[in-house]
């Protein structure tokens, strides 16, 4: 299973209403972290853009954190970078 498929997998706990998962890492392959603990896979970088009902209420450093934690093992198997924008259903109606 790829890295994109694993994160997307992770999100579903949020139970997501949109998701979008952008690899970047292409951008960034002279960048010395692209060939940290995934060198050359192609898979350091990423932007997710994700709404989802679980948001609501919350700040912006909490949503960041629910995503980040179910992502801890990403980060520790070569994930450098992940650009995060969560909304809940209010704010992109």
């Amino acid at each position: 299973m790829s890295r994109d498929e694993r994160i997307l997998n992770a999100m579903k706990a949020l139970t997501p209403s949109k998701i979008q998962l952008i690899n970047d890492s292409q951008k960034h392959a002279g960048h010395v972290h692209h060939l940290g603990g995934a060198p050359f896979t192609g898979e350091t970088h990423y932007k997710l853009v994700i709404t989802s009902l679980l948001f609501e209420g919350q700040s912006r450093i909490d949503r960041q954190r629910m995503v980040m934690n179910l992502l801890k093992e990403e980060f520790s198997s070569g994930l450098h970078a992940l650009e995060i924008k969560a909304t809940s259903p209010s704010e992109v109606a």
